[in-house]
């Protein structure tokens, strides 16, 4: 692996999404979601068939790893933490603490920064981490890119919408 590139679904289309998939080079996609689908019409495209159909188009790989998705427990502790502060989940700018500790624990204690490399293979230089929020800071791809940028020595790119819905 050469680089490690974060992506988020909301405040993408179709369009930009994959555009920026392209523009960033990715030949690998990680999907570190627990459900692989995504409520809105307008997000259908990220839904786990029609995601995986138009990345083989386009020549990138799709890997779900499901051992970097937080368990449903830990999403929903946070989206309490969210609705006692008012906050909808797409304009929740950062996590709580309590989540990032527990995802810490949960998923990245046990993490191998090396052993997904090698599982990803030698055809894995540009590998994006996919989840759904708009904010890198909101999302534990952020917290999974940083192991792997630290352990592993390589840079992280966030790639945001340029105009988020």
């Amino acid at each position: 692996m050469q680089k490690i590139i974060t992506i988020g679904v909301y405040g993408f289309d179709e369009q930009s999404f994959f555009a920026a998939l392209q523009r960033a080079g990715v030949d690998t996609l990680c999907d570190i979601r627990r459900r692989r689908g995504v409520r809105g019409s307008q997000y259908a495209f990220a839904n786990r068939a029609r995601l995986e159909a138009r990345l083989a188009a386009l020549g990138i790989r799709y890997v779900h790893r499901l051992d970097l998705a937080p368990s449903a427990a830990l999403r929903e502790d946070q989206h309490r933490v969210d609705a006692a502060a008012g906050v909808a989940k797409r304009q929740r700018e950062t996590l709580s603490p309590a989540f990032v500790a527990a995802y810490r624990r949960e998923c990245l204690d046990a993490f191998d920064s090396r052993q997904f490399a090698a599982d990803l293979g030698e055809g894995a230089h540009v590998v994006a981490l996919l989840c759904v929020e708009t904010a890198p800071t909101a999302c534990h791809r952020a917290l999974a890119a940083e192991r792997l940028a630290t352990e592993l020595a390589l840079p992280v790119v966030h790639l945001l919408p340029e105009h988020p819905a």
